[in-house]
């Protein structure tokens, strides 16, 4: 009986190494990156578990023939991504490209050919994709340390391939083909409700907001700062701090009307720091750097343990008596001000935006009185307690496509099941 990674075969199967069955197994040409180009590179980022992201792709500056480029792109060919935690390991399969311009892999990507006469390109594919295939590359086919990690080019062409008969290789991928689309369009379907869930309660926010506006009118966020710090930016440790030593805040900590003290660096126990930068309960926090999308979230702490620092990327605005924090966490999570941060992000770099603190300061905010914000306040939280309730329903059932979607390809390309019979069986 033959076994592959683990994994007793049926009767008839047989196995061989990745090298054995493909006709390149290497990674691509580094690309001199143009705004429009010969040739079509494509990275980690456009190789996406639901398949390749045109928009991702980059354009190479070509000299000669693009059939000779190192990673050129013959349809069928397949992309495993091959550095860095959290993308090592992703596989892709390449059809062709969204035009007519050719295609090539970069540097971060291994292009496997299959050889057609000894595995089916598409077999192929969903096996690399396979969950023990996928565990055996972190367990055996990686080198380097955190994010430095990258697929041993040697190891990985000594890898198990399982080889049913070319015609049973045939069926599964069309089985595969078949049903992973349809659990890919159930996918599809409920992140596009998922996104319907996010713009209606950013609708009820707006219209929370309008209404405050309409009967209160506005006045800038000046009028009531009293004052302003930021924290420093010390060389800290890549891991979170511990209960009972002290933290930085991270950029992350901060979206949209939500806090979240587990994103910190620990900071070293021999540093020094300022203790007035300890964030506390009540405490308006701003991202003043972060991402184009998320430069200018706000959040108010809550109650949370001490020892959280700001950081040098952070605002602390403290209010007078007349706002209420909250109520300005939320009006500056409404659309009028998030576009305001969106004019400044615009051409900023993809990765980080600035804001000062002059502009925080002309944000438009409702003169409501106290009970008004306080019927905001709570409305807001009502509101958002539903969105997440529905969130985590929607986000555990796309787990849970996801884990079958998993468990199928691995079932059919280990022979667990016979794909003849197998549509709408349970999947183990």
């Amino acid at each position: 009986m033959t076994e592959v990674l683990g994994t007793a075969l049926p009767e008839g199967w047989t196995a061989s190494r990745l090298k054995r069955v493909t006709s390149l197994l290497n990674r691509g040409s580094a690309p001199d990156y143009v705004d429009d180009g010969p040739v079509r590179a494509i990275s980690q980022a456009a190789n996406q578990p639901g398949g390749l992201d045109w928009e991702r792709t980059r354009f190479h500056d070509a000299i000669g023939d693009p059939l000779r480029l190192k990673g050129y792109l013959l349809p069928d060919d397949i992309l495993i991504n091959s550095t860095g935690t959290g993308t090592l390991g992703r596989i892709g399969f390449f059809q062709g490209g969204p035009d007519e311009i050719p295609c090539m892999a970069d540097t971060h990507v291994t292009v496997a050919r299959a050889i057609p006469s000894d595995v089916d390109p598409r077999f192929l594919y969903y096996w690399l994709s396979s969950i023990p295939f996928q565990e055996y590359i972190y367990a055996a086919l990686v080198v380097g340390a955190t994010n430095q990690i990258e697929l041993n080019r040697d190891r990985l062409g000594d890898a198990s391939v399982p080889l049913p008969p070319a015609e049973e290789q045939r069926r599964i991928s069309r089985f595969l083909d078949v049903e992973v689309s349809r659990i890919d369009r159930m996918k599809g379907n409920l992140e596009a409700l998922l996104k319907l869930l996010f713009e209606r309660a950013a609708a009820v926010l707006d219209l929370a907001i309008d209404a405050n506006i309409s009967r209160f009118g506005t006045a800038p966020l000046r009028r009531f700062v009293a004052g302003v710090n930021q924290g420093s930016s010390p060389q800290c440790d890549s891991v979170p701090a511990a209960e009972g030593e002290w933290g930085v805040l991270k950029v992350s900590c901060l979206r949209p009307g939500e806090f979240y003290p587990g994103e910190n660096k620990r900071l070293p126990t021999e540093l020094e720091f300022d203790p007035r930068d300890e964030v506390r309960q009540g405490d308006l926090l701003v991202t003043r750097a972060n991402t184009p999308a998320l430069v200018g979230s706000t959040a108010v702490v809550p109650a949370v343990r001490k020892g959280l620092l700001l950081s040098d990327k952070i605002f602390r605005v403290r209010l007078d008596a007349r706002l209420d924090p909250h109520y300005v966490s939320a009006i500056a999570s409404g659309s009028r001000v998030r576009g305001l941060c969106a004019a400044v992000a615009n051409g900023a770099s993809q990765s980080m935006a600035n804001l000062r603190f002059e502009e925080i300061k002309e944000w438009p905010v409702p003169l409501a009185d106290g009970e008004a914000q306080k019927a905001l306040v709570s409305q807001v939280a009502e509101s958002r307690a539903r969105t997440a309730t529905l969130r985590r329903s929607i986000e555990g059932q796309l787990k849970l496509l996801s884990e079958r979607r998993r468990a199928l390809i691995t079932a059919a390309v280990t022979g667990q099941i016979d794909v003849t019979t197998a549509r709408g069986v349970r999947v183990p």
